[in-house]
């Protein structure tokens, strides 16, 4: 017979399990979108056409490691930087929702993301880790995540999504015949739309937060 205090410790470790799960793929979800490693997977084609399938590798491992460690640093510095400007959360998460929101519906209108001519020996530091995989909407996406899930899980869903793109841009050639340009295009719209409704929603959120903020002042008064 299994002892009653075993089973309570395995109940609360699953228990703990799935709450970090869930709030794993909240952090997970947003970030993915921001990334989105689809949208840019035709760049990245048309960027490395031509190039000797050894050297793209080496710029796929360049872009993951620019960009892991950008959005990494801007996450440990980020909300210091605030903090020095005088920037409340609730400041930023409406700044912020709005920025990405303007990011999405640049993205839906617009056929494609912008390009332009790249030297070869750079083009895994930029534009391919900054700004393509790192750019403003992951950045912010991150800053916003962090007030509400800290910084270990935000940083491990960085993490992650940038893996993730790299895998992408490492089998970028058998996607693009699997997908065809239509259905990375399709793809790249649908998230776009994710990334506009979740801006959506972190504007709503911080107008709430700065509402209450506003109204605790006018409380300790009466």
């Amino acid at each position: 017979m299994v002892p009653a205090q075993t089973t309570e410790g395995q109940d609360q470790g699953g228990r703990q399990s799935r709450v970090f799960m869930n709030e794993f793929w909240l952090c997970f979800v947003p970030l993915f979108v921001a990334v989105d490693a689809i949208g840019v997977l035709p760049i990245f084609i048309a960027l490395t056409d031509g190039i000797d399938p050894a050297r793209v590798r080496r710029i796929v491992y360049q872009s993951v490691v620019t960009a892991a460690v950008v959005a990494l640093a801007f996450l440990a510095v980020g909300t210091a930087i605030l903090r020095l400007l005088g920037i409340t959360i609730a400041d930023f998460m409406i700044a912020g929702g709005l920025l990405l929101f303007a990011f999405s519906v640049r993205d839906l209108l617009t056929s494609e993301k912008n390009r332009r001519w790249i030297d070869p020996d750079s083009l895994g530091a930029v534009p391919l880790g900054v700004p393509l995989i790192t750019g403003p909407a992951v950045l912010a996406t991150s800053l916003l995540l962090l007030n509400e899930h800290g910084t270990a899980l935000v940083a491990i869903s960085i993490a992650v999504n940038v893996l993730i793109a790299g895998v992408v841009f490492l089998g970028a050639r058998h996607l693009d015949r699997f997908m065809g340009k239509s259905g990375a295009r399709a793809v790249s719209k649908v998230a776009s739309l994710l990334l506009a409704a979740i801006a959506v929603m972190i504007v709503r959120r911080g107008i709430v937060l700065l509402v209450v903020s506003m109204s605790k002042p006018v409380a300790a008064g009466l």
